[in-house]
């Protein structure tokens, strides 16, 4: 591992701010902003029960994740044909290019929208064209991660996988999210085996609000190779052990933690000490429209409430592109860029 010198609180910030790094926990449809959610509901003729753009972001307190899915669930609504899921893609990546992602591994609930009469194809179709022209316009890398809804039945994820065959070229592999809790990942064992057997990647939301004993689960039942949150596994020695020696990547998304009330402080959240008990921690944003920061704030902020330094930067951004998907030849040249940024701000300090 390169070793990084120390560098100033002010140069910190900026270093934070100007180094490459991937993004491997973002739902895109979270990343809706309430002036897309306006333009796209003028357009589509949708109605909203939100007089203005004001009105919707007031809406934006949220005291557990329950709350915060019932409001998500309504601004997706105004997402109907293949080019709202373009421009909505298309948004998040043109931002995500400005806080200088490299890669970024996106989800997407396509049961949302399925369940509105909205096609599969018009979902992946739209959100794989906005991934392709971001790599051409943008110079940024991006893949698709299909979510199913936890809170739905077996069966429903049974029949979205179903649905999703033919256009598994356009996707990296699948994830699970929404209520956590009463929805242990066991639930989803037999599909996430045939997602296996597709030769689809697996990750699955685990220990935001619900116990250790569900990050056992899905690495043991649903045989994930990234857990998405992953918090709680402090409360479990043995857990935090084989997390460490197994290199199993944590999604960690700070501000979406302090929106929905896990951490009630930023000062108190456990980042630092997951990094530092040697796990392979990254930084991402979670669904940054709604909890108040895109990627870049989820890092400076987290770093000015937890005194962390340029090394745990540096091992961070490391780690977010050791965890994603992309091919070794893509992580070589990005971890290159990686250190490359940090020889450049240690000399100027």
């Amino acid at each position: 591992m390169f070793k990084v010198p120390p560098v100033t609180e002010q140069r910190l910030q900026q270093l934070l701010r100007a180094m490459p790094k991937a993004e491997l926990h973002i739902h895109i449809e979270g990343s809706l902003e309430p002036e897309l959610i306006f333009a796209l509901a003028q357009r589509n003729g949708v109605p909203l029960p939100y007089a203005s753009v004001e009105d919707l972001r007031q809406a934006y307190a949220f005291t557990n994740l329950q709350s915060f899915l019932d409001i998500y669930y309504a601004g997706a609504s105004v997402l109907l044909h293949e080019q709202d899921f373009y421009d909505m893609a298309r948004a998040y990546l043109a931002r995500a290019a400005i806080d200088n992602v490299a890669h970024a591994e996106i989800f997407f609930d396509p049961q949302t929208h399925t369940a509105r009469g909205v096609a599969m194809e018009t979902v992946i179709n739209g959100l794989h064209r906005a991934c392709a022209d971001a790599r051409s316009e943008l110079g940024i890398s991006a893949t698709l991660i299909l979510c199913f809804l936890r809170h739905l039945s077996e069966a429903s994820a049974f029949e979205t996988l179903e649905q999703a065959q033919p256009l598994l070229d356009k996707i990296v592999g699948v994830g699970l999210d929404s209520s956590e809790l009463g929805h242990p990942p066991e639930k989803f064992a037999r599909v996430f085996a045939r997602c296996r057997e597709l030769g689809l990647h697996r990750v699955a939301h685990a220990g935001e609000e619900g116990p250790p004993a569900y990050i056992w689960s899905a690495l043991d039942a649903l045989k994930v190779e990234r857990i998405d949150h992953g918090v709680q596994a402090m409360h479990d020695a043995a857990l935090m052990q084989r997390l460490a020696q197994d290199r199993i990547p944590l999604t960690v998304c700070p501000l979406s933690n302090q929106k929905l009330c896990v951490f009630p402080d930023l000062k108190n959240h456990n980042l630092r000490q997951l990094l530092d008990a040697g796990l392979c921690a990254t930084v991402n944003s979670d669904d940054p429209a709604y909890f108040g920061g895109y990627i870049n704030e989820n890092f400076t902020q987290v770093f000015a409430a937890t005194a962390m330094t340029a090394r745990h930067a540096y091992q961070l951004a490391f780690n977010s592109f050791e965890a994603s998907f992309a091919s070794n030849a893509d992580k070589r040249v990005w971890e290159h860029r990686l250190k490359e940024t940090f020889e450049r701000f240690v000399e100027h300090d």
